[in-house]
């Protein structure tokens, strides 16, 4: 039995495939090439931290977070690793951010320094962290998550129902985070902003924000049928293909 987390399957799982009795997928089944006979589409395991927070829970994490629980959250991450370039577009386009939104930049460790020297005060409309321990509370605090295209954190924000901005690395193996990406984007589900476009533009980035912002009847739409991608159940359902398989 395997598992693609990617809309992308990697190299070894093409491979086993061709013996796999069951195959399980992150993403729906159109975006892979294997046997339907013997493949589901289960989404991905992710913590049950990761839910819909009521509007009662949102202004209470945002307060906990130290930032103005009547005005709107951006959250932006780069993932466990950070991205320079998501960091320094985010930065460049800050002055605007504010104007619609309180931010948190999430920088990454290796990163953090260069920017804490070039920002050294947070205050209740800036923040900027290396890293994340309780992140489920910080996304869920989010009026807006822009993000990078891991199949994981995707899941994590469709659980959380977050009106996400995906930028995906298009660097990474296979071009996997662009696949990951045109899945939620095909969907209209999350809005999906080209990097080297939005490096070259940081205004793409204020409007895709501004969008969400400015729209809630359409923002809420979105994110009530992004919530549709998440399986709370997926861990389960593995188990049961692996147990079927067993016997």
């Amino acid at each position: 039995v395997i598992h693609d987390s990617d809309a992308h399957p990697g190299l070894t799982n093409r491979i086993l495939a061709r013996w796999a009795t069951k195959i399980a997928t992150g993403a729906p089944l159109d975006y892979y090439n294997y046997p339907k006979s013997r493949s589901k589409y289960v989404g991905i395991p992710v913590n049950e931290a990761f839910r819909k927070f009521s509007k009662e829970e949102q202004a209470a994490a945002k307060k906990k977070w130290g930032v103005d629980p009547a005005k709107p959250l951006l959250v932006v991450t780069g993932g466990g690793l950070g991205a320079r370039r998501l960091n320094n577009t985010t930065l460049e386009a800050l002055s605007q951010l504010q104007k619609m939104a309180s931010v948190i930049l999430v920088s990454g460790a290796a990163h953090y320094d260069e920017l804490r020297a070039k920002h050294p005060k947070d205050s209740k409309n800036f923040q900027l962290h290396s890293f994340v321990n309780n992140m489920h509370e910080l996304l869920g605090a989010a009026d807006v998550v822009v993000t990078r295209a891991g199949a994981t954190t995707i899941l994590e924000l469709a659980a959380l129902h977050k009106p996400t901005i995906l930028v995906p690395n298009a660097a990474l193996t296979g071009g996997h985070q662009l696949k990951n990406a045109a899945v939620y984007g095909d969907a209209q589900v999350a809005i999906v902003l080209d990097e080297d476009e939005t490096v070259d533009n940081p205004n793409l980035l204020v409007n895709a924000v501004a969008a969400y912002l400015n729209d809630p009847k359409t923002t809420a739409t979105m994110a009530k049928r992004f919530g549709t991608f998440a399986k709370p159940n997926a861990a389960k359902d593995m188990a049961k293909m692996i147990l079927a398989a067993a016997k």
